[in-house]
């Protein structure tokens, strides 16, 4: 079995960079927790697709072997930095570019040095420890012009590229749900859903997750990514179907809390 392990996290820096927040602590504990979940599972490699991580032109997968720095999230620059020493699995994300190709997909690889890495890959590799010698990530880029059903492509991809070298892979969607921000300032303390609607939105999308009816969730998720605004069309929950494939049994949602308004839930897929 290829996918040892799958998981749908947030990308928001909040969780790791004001844990004393409770919703946000809260966050904190289930990726944390969620971490230990993908150690015990035993991958040789950590599939990840960040939102956050934006392409316009080819499909982007980093090639270099170790990226290091520090990053400022652009949002969130007032609560502190996020230094970052990730490992990638080099041969892997080659394997995948090519992959790419074979199916017409342009795509190329990233490897010079201080490229930056994203906030919510950067946070969740922290958080959920992989990204390091022992355990290496291969990273996919969120290209613009990709909807749904091609980013599913993207992570079948992915998976037979892994398979191919005889690697166990976990699998991992870094993105929101509902993604509506308070404009004005509001206090950590105070953060809630910025709307009834936007929660009833997410607790159904959390409910049909929880369910493994594949089929109903690919069938509500257009429905949702308009009416909740859910980050990026939730893509990221896309690049996790085409991983997991018919190994997809439901899953548990492990922490649902508000990001400034939006909505977050880190989940751990169930597989067949």
């Amino acid at each position: 079995m290829t996918i040892v392990s799958a998981f749908l996290v947030p990308g928001s820096p909040l969780p790791q960079l004001r844990s004393d927040v409770a919703p946000w602590g809260r966050l904190n504990q289930a990726l944390c927790a969620a971490g230990k979940s993908l150690a015990a599972s035993r991958p040789d490699v950590v599939l990840v697709y960040s939102t956050q991580w934006m392409a316009v032109l080819d499909q982007l997968w980093i090639t270099r072997r170790r990226s290091t720095g520090v990053h400022v999230d652009e949002n969130w620059h007032e609560y502190g930095e996020l230094p970052f020493d990730i490992a990638s699995d080099a041969s892997l994300a080659e394997a995948c570019v090519q992959g790419c190709r074979d199916a017409g997909i342009h795509a190329r690889g990233v490897d010079y040095d201080q490229f930056p890495i994203d906030t919510g890959t950067i946070t969740v590799s922290t958080l959920m420890g992989f990204g390091s010698d022992q355990l290496p990530v291969t990273l996919a880029a969120n290209n613009l012009y990709h909807d749904n059903a091609q980013t599913e492509q993207l992570s079948r991809i992915a998976a037979q590229a892994a398979a191919a070298q005889g690697k166990r892979a976990a699998v991992i969607g870094i993105g929101g749900l509902s993604n509506t921000m308070f404009r004005e300032p509001v206090a950590p303390e105070s953060d809630r859903m910025i709307s009834q609607a936007d929660d009833d939105w997410n607790r159904r999308m959390l409910a049909l997750l929880e369910s493994g009816d594949a089929a109903q969730l690919r069938q509500a998720m257009p429905e949702y990514a308009g009416q909740a605004k859910a980050e990026m069309g939730f893509k990221h929950m896309s690049w996790l179907l085409g991983a997991l494939g018919d190994q997809f049994r439901g899953a548990k949602v492990l922490e649902y809390a508000p990001l400034y308004g939006s909505g977050g839930a880190v989940v751990e897929f169930k597989l067949g």
